[in-house]
């Protein structure tokens, strides 16, 4: 009796197990008739031994192993050939994607650490006085030598004045000495012809007295005359040598008008100098431009009184730039004349290109106020950035540029084509 139970629970796990095989799920009348089927299969009670034996391996298919992974993948493949095609074209897709971006990208180098830079001014007066005009307004673009300030210049025009009528007066001095010079030329060509006729007196003198004296010693004449023309020969010497006198006096005179004139000249010079500084005092009460740019953080107003030196405005030039500062890795490849794309933040839009212009020789610590001190303390290696400047060769002429922009710029390193660009050309 026992047994018998036993071969019926066995014969019910046998039935269960093989009734999903043999019963169609789709047609709900033969459920009856497959159940007829089952109960007329049903083993005799001789052969439920040998049915006992074949329902024994069913039990242990519930612990058969997992199928490896090679076979459910092969499986995957069979069942589902589309979707495995499908991705492994992706998976080929992405990989050749990847080998494109990283052959186009090495030759390339970029930073997001750049600012547009220029030489800005402070534009101040060099003299003082009360504005008159400000014909500029803030963020206004000037040409070279437009007017950005004036001054009263009515002092400094009677400045020049004055220094005009001096330079006039000192060449007056001059032409008076030039005439004293002159008549002292005639002085002296008059004293000469004085010790001219001194010398020619003399020599008659010299003879009459010679002649007198011969005759005196002979005889022939008297003594009284042989004494007056002894006496006329040293009164002719004592006037040649008066004669002589005056004309080294009139010549020492020439020297005298002489450095007269050259002290006239040098004031003259003065004088120009003082006139040419009132014209140009002149000239500074008008603050220009000395070269084109734009009006920046105007100070100035109509009726301030300007000092030598205060900041009127602050001036940015229209010659820019870009600072990019690159990590030192990245300046392997990097030479001047290299071309650079430019994206500047405030206009994502424009792509402006430009070039490598030069490196500086040194990382941008190094000309800091503060270097870094590495021989002190503890070391930490850090990279440096370098500060490269780049041109713009199209630099845009409808916007406002100026110092501290953001930009983005991106330097070719490379200039053989990569895989990319050759195939871009092909149509």
């Amino acid at each position: 009796m026992f047994e018998d139970n036993v071969l019926e629970r066995d014969e019910l796990v046998f039935e269960d197990v093989e009734s999903p095989r043999s019963i169609p799920a789709s047609h709900e009348p033969g459920i009856q008739f497959d159940k007829q089927n089952l109960t007329a299969r049903a083993p005799s009670p001789q052969q439920r031994p040998a049915a006992k034996q074949s329902a024994s391996p069913v039990q242990p298919q519930a612990d058969q192993p997992p199928t490896s992974g090679n076979q459910r993948r092969s499986s995957f493949l069979r069942r589902r050939p589309v979707i495995s095609a499908i991705g492994a074209m992706l998976l080929a897709a992405a990989v050749g994607g990847g080998y494109l971006y990283l052959d186009h990208a090495e030759r390339f180098q970029s930073t997001d650490d750049a600012f547009i830079a220029a030489r800005q001014i402070s534009l101040a007066p060099k003299v003082s006085g009360y504005l008159t005009a400000v014909p500029v307004t803030d963020n206004q673009h000037v040409a070279a030598g437009d007017v950005i300030a004036r001054i009263d210049e009515r002092d400094y025009r009677i400045a020049l004045e004055q220094a005009e009528a001096q330079v006039g007066a000192a060449r007056a001095s001059i032409d008076n000495i030039e005439a004293q010079l002159n008549v002292q030329q005639a002085q002296i060509s008059a004293n000469q012809a004085q010790v001219d006729q001194a010398q020619a007196s003399l020599v008659f003198a010299q003879q009459q007295a010679e002649r007198y004296q011969h005759l005196e010693q002979t005889g022939y004449g008297s003594v009284q005359n042989s004494q007056q023309y002894t006496s006329q020969l040293h009164q002719q010497e004592a006037a040649l040598q008066s004669a002589q006198a005056n004309l080294r006096l009139a010549q020492r005179q020439v020297e005298s008008l002489k450095a007269q004139h050259n002290s006239a000249v040098a004031n003259l010079a003065q004088a120009e100098a003082q006139r040419d500084q009132a014209k140009l005092n002149l000239s500074y009460t008008t603050v220009t431009a000395a070269q084109p740019g734009r009006i920046v953080n105007l100070g100035a107003a109509a009726g301030q009184f300007a000092q030598p030196g205060t900041s009127l405005t602050t001036f940015v030039p229209d010659e820019i730039w870009v600072t990019a500062n690159f990590k030192e890795i990245q300046l392997d490849r990097m030479r001047p004349g290299d071309p650079v794309t430019l994206q500047i933040d405030a206009y994502p839009e424009r792509t402006i290109h430009g070039h490598v212009d030069s490196v500086q020789p040194g990382s941008g610590t190094a000309f800091s106020l503060l270097p870094a001190q590495n021989a002190t303390g503890n070391y930490v290696k850090i990279v440096q950035r370098v500060p490269v400047k780049l041109i713009m060769d199209n630099p845009p002429t409808d916007v406002a540029l100026g110092p501290g922009m953001s930009v983005v710029p991106t330097v070719r390193v490379d200039s053989t084509p990569s895989l990319y660009e050759r195939l871009r050309r092909y149509p």
